[in-house]
């Protein structure tokens, strides 16, 4: 065992030195604790590789630092009619290879994103079809009227139809499958940084686009991105100034950082909430004791998991202070959330065993959960702080911890019974996390994340109507409805929002958004 760690950590510091070498005067070096699993901008849903893609490739609306619309590939947009939105597109923008951008590589983009294959399905799933009106124009007709469309496409990336023809990768990259095309390790967007070099789990270097059409804020000219899974290393990077940026920052670590004279933690609350599923579809659960049956249909069961498990613990021994506890599947800074309606079950370890006697499971039973180690912050401690309160009311989780490079292929193909997942609404709004997490699930994108395939029609009435409506405060109304049939239905469990917490080098300015996005145009150092 120690062998095996001593040849991690030598693999870790030949590649640090690597960095070092070739970094130069405007060169940032940042660590994570994961690397995005691909470079395909329409094959993995989550924030990380989002994130990194997002300086490669763009959208036609994207974000400011404050969160609000940005204009990127459109230059304007507006409806034409309560389903059709007119898009006016960006001129004199080319793809890192010299080919021009135009109507064409929107409309084939999202057909890509909308495909087989694809991890963005859902958040598109709205939208009926895409059309050419001109060269620097599209048309975007949704299935009903849905008033929040610009910002509900600002992670579509947009793809060169060309390249992706050449290049064999008309279709995303299938994480669940397993399938790889040449998008996954080379990428040609329009975004501010080129890839130069790919290396995955190792580093990947990215450079100034000298031929951005617009201005890029910061004067970094090259980033250098190197995934370091072990939280000291990673921190020790940073303090001795091997690493320019790194996150997360280990909670308990965050003092140590701000009492070096070369780096600072710069935190925030994270709009990332983080919740356990149940499969609650199969008559008989894939990984259970439990025989001819599937407790999780029971909601006695559901609700004996959530009042056991012990959420004050988790905040104060694995998160440190650094948790919002919640009973909702989104947070403050959501559209849609509400503090009167954020109240958790109690915690009541007797309530629990007896909603599973009551259930016909007087001494528990066991089953897998499965959990990443290495995505969201203290997540493999926060599965065994879980299975630790469930052992009180006699049920034994078997952990089923891995990294997230084997661990989200499985539960995207719904391979699991019991699983923890964190969930960011790309739009800022809960209609969001409605779609993607709560609606029953179909084969157009409706409840792509909801792995658990939780179903109620009623919730999915709401949502539909959620999408159209164009009244404010009817449509809080509605999602304070939603939230509550999925409470009374307990349908997921909610844990909490988790915070930021990214370390910086004191030569370096950045800015932090709430959805932890990491952008390379806004980083500069310090002359």
């Amino acid at each position: 065992m120690s062998f095996k760690r001593n040849v991690l950590a030598a693999s870790v510091f030949v590649a640090l030195a690597a960095t070092s070498l070739m970094a130069g005067a405007q060169t940032i070096r940042i660590a994570n604790q994961g690397d995005a699993l691909s470079l395909d901008p329409h094959s993995l849903n989550e924030s990380l590789q989002l994130s990194v893609d997002a300086n490669v490739y763009e959208t036609l609306v994207g974000r400011n630092k404050d969160l609000s619309l940005a204009p990127l590939l459109a230059t304007s947009w507006k409806q034409t009619s309560p389903t059709v939105w007119r898009f006016e597109l960006r001129k004199g923008v080319q793809f890192h290879d010299g080919t021009p951008f135009t109507a064409d590589d929107v409309v084939f983009s999202f057909q890509r994103a909308k495909g087989e294959g694809s991890d963005m399905q859902s958040t598109i799933s709205s939208v009926k079809e895409v059309r050419k009106a001109g060269d620097f124009a599209v048309d975007i007709e949704t299935a009903g009227p849905f008033p929040i469309l610009p910002d509900v496409i600002s992670l579509t990336m947009i793809m060169s139809k060309k390249w992706c023809e050449e290049n064999g990768a008309t279709k995303p990259v299938d994480r669940r499958k397993g399938i790889e095309n040449t998008a996954s390790f080379k990428a040609n967007g329009t975004g501010p940084f080129r890839v130069r070099e790919r290396q995955p789990n190792v580093r990947t270097v990215f450079t100034r686009n000298g031929t951005y059409w617009g201005k890029i804020e910061g004067n970094v000219q090259e980033v250098i991105f190197t995934p370091i899974a072990n939280p000291a290393t990673r921190v020790a990077a940073l303090v001795s100034g091997e690493v320019d940026v790194m996150e997360p920052v280990p909670v308990q670590d965050i003092a140590r950082i701000n009492a070096s004279p070369t780096a600072r933690v710069i935190t925030g609350p994270e709009l990332r909430t983080i919740f356990l599923g149940m499969d609650q579809k199969r008559d008989e659960l894939l990984y259970s004791s439990v025989k001819g049956k599937n407790p999780f249909k029971d909601k006695r069961v559901r609700q004996a998991f959530y009042q056991a498990i012990d959420i004050a613990g988790i905040q104060r021994t694995v998160m440190r202070g650094a948790s919002r506890p919640t009973a909702l599947l989104v947070g403050p800074g959501i559209n849609g959330w509400t503090e009167a309606q954020d109240k958790r079950l109690p915690y009541d370890v007797e309530a629990a065993k007896k909603l599973l006697t009551e259930a016909g499971y007087p001494n528990g039973f066991e089953v897998t959960m499965n959990c990443p180690n290495d995505r969201y912050v203290n997540d493999g401690q926060i599965c065994q702080s879980v299975a630790s309160s469930l052992a009180k009311i006699g049920v034994k989780i078997n952990l089923a911890t891995e990294t997230k490079g084997t661990y989200f292929p499985k539960v995207l193909r719904r391979d699991t019974s019991f699983y923890l997942l964190g969930w960011t609404p790309t739009t800022y709004d809960a209609h969001n996390a409605l779609s993607s997490l709560t609606a029953c699930p179909d084969d157009k994108g409706t409840g792509q994340f909801n792995l658990g395939a939780y179903c109620n029609p009623k919730l999915d009435a709401l949502t539909n109507q959620i999408q159209a409506e164009t009244d404010k405060t009817k449509r809080n109304e509605l999602i304070k409805q939603a939230f509550a049939l999925h409470a009374e239905d307990v349908g997921h469990l909610p844990l909490h929002q988790q915070s930021l917490a990214w370390g910086v080098s004191k030569k370096v300015e950045l800015a932090q958004l709430a959805d932890n996005f990491m952008y390379f145009k806004w980083m500069s150092i310090k002359k």
